[in-house]
């Protein structure tokens, strides 16, 4: 596995139960961005990768209030099997000053992450968005996406 991969595809966060049914209460979209800050990886025996890495991460969207920044944290696990998960948390703040946060995860051989909303403050409290995440490009230590799903 590619340690930067790894860390590229991280990002965007978030955990649901059915991308189709997200696909069909989507009401919100946007791009995020992501530069690393730290990435470390240890082979804890042949083919069985642990890679932790923590990232700054911006979000932006023109139909909802997802314009914020702050960091990530996560981690890529590869199996002897060569298959890799990862998962993470993200936190960040908007201009105004509320903040939220959030679960994700990319499963093996997924082409898209899920994320879904854990907590938040101001106009992001009380809300359980939920929904997709995709990296659409990537150089190993930035990566630049899309996010899509339901932030009723």
């Amino acid at each position: 596995m590619n340690t930067c991969r790894a860390f590229a595809c991280a990002g965007a966060g978030f955990l649901t139960a059915s991308l189709s049914a997200i696909a069909l209460a989507e009401n919100c979209s946007g791009h995020f961005n992501n530069v690393g800050q730290t990435v470390s990886t240890i082979e804890v025996a042949k083919g069985h990768v642990l890679t932790s890495f923590i990232f700054h991460s911006i979000t932006n969207s023109e139909n909802s209030i997802n314009n914020a920044s702050g960091e990530c944290s996560g981690y890529a696990l590869t199996t002897p099997d060569g298959k890799t998960r990862m998962a993470g948390v993200c936190a960040r703040k908007a201009k105004d000053g509320s903040s939220f946060s959030d679960i994700w995860v990319l499963e093996p051989g997924a082409e898209r992450g899920t994320w879904n909303m854990s907590g938040g403050t101001g106009g992001f409290a009380g809300k359980n968005w939920s929904g997709w995440w995709q990296v659409v490009f990537e150089d190993g230590n930035r990566t630049l996406g899309k996010w899509g799903g339901n932030c009723n």
